[in-house]
């Protein structure tokens, strides 16, 4: 056996004291490293430390309203909630209450009549192994009374974030000129189409921002530095629309469309005196709210098509600013032969026989404006008369995507189309821009969709707009007789006057017809088929001292032709002539109060409905609680409008709704969720359920409206 000798020396403890002295240095190296640089390895040693342990977060700015004239809601953002339901018994922990799902059996067969779902699918999705989850999609955007409606449930474990949406309370109500704007991934609510886009960066305001520090559990830490910088809400922005005027112009669209079925129809009304757009409705349209969108071009200023014999009265009009033009001078009407081609009348090419030029305007003769462009207009100056009455550049309106097209006429058959609005591309806006001609005595209004902008967070308004209007494009005498024209045009009793259908008693319209065949854009040349035409009528009123200009065209219609069209503008004008008290019988004026209405949720309901009978509101109260959870409608009110308060009670029952206007009761029935249908415009006149029933999921209502005579 080998044993050590006590003299040799043992170096293995030097070895080990010798290796952890190296690694002592170069642990003390590597602390005076971090210590005295600030970067190490390329990074930032402070920076990576702050990173880890600070939260960022984006503020966002309340976008800004759309208003009418008036101050009326059009665009708004609401509060909405999303239902989550806490699965983990982690955030429970060692409390003594409840905080998670603990039966999701139960607790989905508790929600799911309040949100639609069924029970096995609420029970599936709270049965994932999951912290939390969102009850989807019957738990997104749901109102504050249905959260309150939960929450008496008192279900462990189910919460609710708030959010903001954009919500339009008219539903299709100017829809093309409102657009929509839609929440991103990122929480920020951005315009897609109409004035939501073309606006968009004064209505979305500026974000705001924040950072701080926080500890391992998420928790601010105490004592350090705190970055915020506030939002800047959104501006408002205020339209011309007059929301009275915008509801009879969708109310004449909508029964249009049903009874003659167009390819599209589209109606809009100016104030001859701004240029302001008081109202304009299409169809197709949609509902912002569900994006029931078939078409994203706004008709207004977006569709092209050739107008028809409209455009005579700026052909006329070129022709009288000649000084050449005799209308008692007289031309054999019928046909007119150019080289190969043949312009004919309407009315097959028979005519008239020999009728003067002023009569061939009331008939819309094609063969009249052939031989004005003939004889006394040149291609040049029927160009330069166009151009300077709008047609061949944009308007400027406040709109996306405004069309325009270059007028391109050269060859003489060309040149006799454009006379009579064949072979040339027009909008409905260049249209009433130029109609602005005759009622501003020769000098054109530019048109306006928006009114003022006001900053929401100060409310001072930042722009108004201004009424802008061109030099002398025309003599007020050329004025006053193409008047005189138009005038026959509606009110004559000749055998072919064109616009007798457009006549109103009491009300001294005037006004041009049009009939344009439409280009067959497949097979070349021009559909033949009856209904193959785009009708449009032109129209002012009253004839002396013009305050309303309207533009219609219809594509198409199923039947009915030119009374396709006539029907609606007739009523459309007799409901702006009786609200506007155009050459009508004097209304009785009663003494009518404004007032703006304080917030009124949370406020105690017996005390709120004193305070509002003793303004003279007609008050109708929903639910038998005691607190008010969401009113209706929120703008400025007159004396005897109708006002609906929303309570916290847990039983609703159905009010009587006769005389009830569509907004109002599709503002109750879609808060309440409750399914319904309306047939008609206008007033309620019938609702299949009773006043008094109790309002559940299973109701569904039919309710019937009509105009008030």
């Amino acid at each position: 056996m080998k044993t050590r000798n006590r003299k040799q020396k043992w170096k293995l403890p030097k070895k080990i004291f010798a290796f952890f002295l190296v690694f002592i240095f170069v642990l003390f190296g590597q602390l005076v490293h971090l210590s005295l640089f600030k970067n190490i390895y390329g990074i930032d040693m402070k920076q990576f430390a702050l990173n880890r342990n600070t939260v960022s977060n984006t503020i966002y700015a309340t976008r800004g309203s759309i208003f009418d004239r008036d101050g009326n809601s059009l665009a708004i953002n609401v509060t909405s909630y999303t239902v989550i339901a806490y699965l983990s018994p982690k955030r429970t922990g060692s409390s003594n209450v409840i905080k998670h799902v603990e039966d999701p059996e139960y607790t989905a067969y508790k929600l799911s009549p309040i949100l639609g779902m069924t029970v096995e699918k609420l029970t599936e999705l709270m049965s994932q192994n999951l912290y939390q989850v969102e009850l989807g999609p019957g738990g997104r955007g749901i109102t504050e009374l249905k959260k309150q409606e939960i929450e008496a449930l008192n279900l462990p474990g189910i919460d609710f974030i708030e959010d903001q949406k954009r919500y339009y309370p008219n539903g299709d109500f100017a829809s093309y000129i409102i657009g929509y704007a839609k929440k991103n991934d990122d929480g920020s609510i951005i315009g897609e189409m109409g004035i939501e886009t073309k606006y968009d960066e004064n209505l979305k305001g500026t974000d705001g921002h924040e950072e701080y520090q926080q500890d391992l559990n998420g928790y601010k830490i105490p004592d350090t530095p705190e970055i915020r910088t506030n939002p800047i809400n959104g501006n408002n922005i205020y339209l011309t629309i007059d929301s009275n005027i915008q509801r009879f112009i969708e109310t004449s669209v909508k029964e249009n469309s049903k009874k003659y079925e167009p390819e599209w129809m589209v109606m809009a009304v100016m104030d001859a005196k701004t240029g302001d757009i008081l109202g304009s409705s299409s169809t197709p349209s949609f509902d912002p709210n569900i994006k029931n969108i078939t078409n994203y071009e706004n008709p207004l200023a977006s569709y092209l098509f050739e107008p028809g014999s409209t455009m005579k009265i700026y052909t006329y009009m070129c022709a009288l600013e000649t000084g050449a033009y005799d209308g008692n001078k007289t031309y054999t009407s019928g046909k007119y032969k150019i080289g190969d081609d043949t312009v004919k009348d309407w009315n097959s090419g028979y005519g008239w026989g020999n009728i003067s030029y002023d009569l061939g305007f009331e008939y819309s003769s094609n063969v009249a404006v052939t031989n004005l462009v003939n004889t006394i207009l040149t291609k040049e100056q029927l160009k330069d008369c166009y151009h300077k009455y709008g047609f061949d550049d944009i308007t400027g309106i406040e709109l996306g995507r405004e069309l325009s097209r270059e007028l391109t006429f050269r060859y003489p058959i060309e040149v006799a189309n454009a006379s009579f609005g064949q072979g040339i591309l027009t909008t409905p806006i260049q249209h009433l821009q130029a109609l602005t001609l005759i009622t501003n005595n020769g000098k054109m209004l530019k048109p306006h969709i928006v009114e003022k902008i006001v900053d929401s967070n100060n409310e001072k308004t930042i722009y108004t707009r201004n009424i802008e209007e061109t030099e002398q494009l025309a003599s007020k005498e050329t004025i006053e007789y193409i008047k005189q024209l138009m005038y026959n045009v509606v009110n004559a009793d000749n055998e072919g006057t064109t616009g007798k259908k457009y006549r109103v008693d009491g009300l001294d319209i005037i006004g041009k017809t049009g009939t344009a065949q439409i280009y067959d854009e497949k097979n070349g040349g021009y559909l033949t088929d009856d209904r193959d035409h785009i009708f449009s009528f032109s129209g002012i009123f009253p004839k002396d001292n013009p305050e309303i200009i309207i533009y219609a065209a219809i594509k198409k219609p199923n039947f009915g032709n030119t009374v396709a069209l006539s029907d609606s503008v007739v009523s459309l004008i007799k409901n702006i002539a009786k609200y506007k008290n155009i050459n009508t019988k004097k209304r009785e004026v009663t003494n009518i109060e404004n007032y703006e209405i304080d917030n009124l949720i949370n406020k105690d309901i017996e005390i709120s409905k004193k305070k509002l009978s003793e303004l003279g509101l007609n008050i109708t109260t929903i639910g038998n609680g005691n607190i008010i959870v969401d009113y209706y409608p929120k703008q400025k009110l007159a004396s005897n409008d109708r006002i609906i308060l929303i309570t916290n009670g847990n039983e609703m029952a159905l009010p009587n709704m006769i005389n009830w206007s569509k907004r109002e009761v599709k503002y109750l029935l879609d808060y309440l969720n409750i399914s319904y249908k309306l047939i008609g415009e206008g007033y309620v006149t019938e609702q299949n359920v009773p006043e008094g029933t109790i309002i559940t999921n299973e109701l569904e209502l039919e309710i019937k409206l009509n105009n008030k005579v």
